[in-house]
């Protein structure tokens, strides 16, 4: 199965609640992320502009084009022990 984030919440900071369409979802802290360098991370860094995510195909999108790859993110909050199973809706 293709890896896709379903949900997002925006709960402050760089902080965002990710639920998977596996069934997985947990909180991650993206504030070391967007002090890496790079010119996509550059806007990042601005909480408002951090806000401005949504989701494109699955994946964590900003507006100018930086996306996060769904199974790198998943693979990085399992491995943080981030992720809690959802009850069944």
């Amino acid at each position: 199965m293709l890896t896709k984030v379903t949900h997002l919440e925006k709960l402050g900071g760089f902080r965002l609640r990710v639920r998977f369409n596996d069934g997985s979802e947990g909180a991650h802290d993206f504030a070391r992320m967007v002090k890496e360098p790079g010119p996509l991370l550059a806007p990042l860094r601005d909480e408002a502009y951090f806000c401005r995510v949504f989701l494109e195909f699955g994946a964590p999108t900003w507006p100018n084009g930086f996306d996060i790859a769904p199974e790198w993110l998943r693979r990085e909050m399992a491995s943080a022990g981030e992720l809690t199973r959802i009850a069944a809706e």
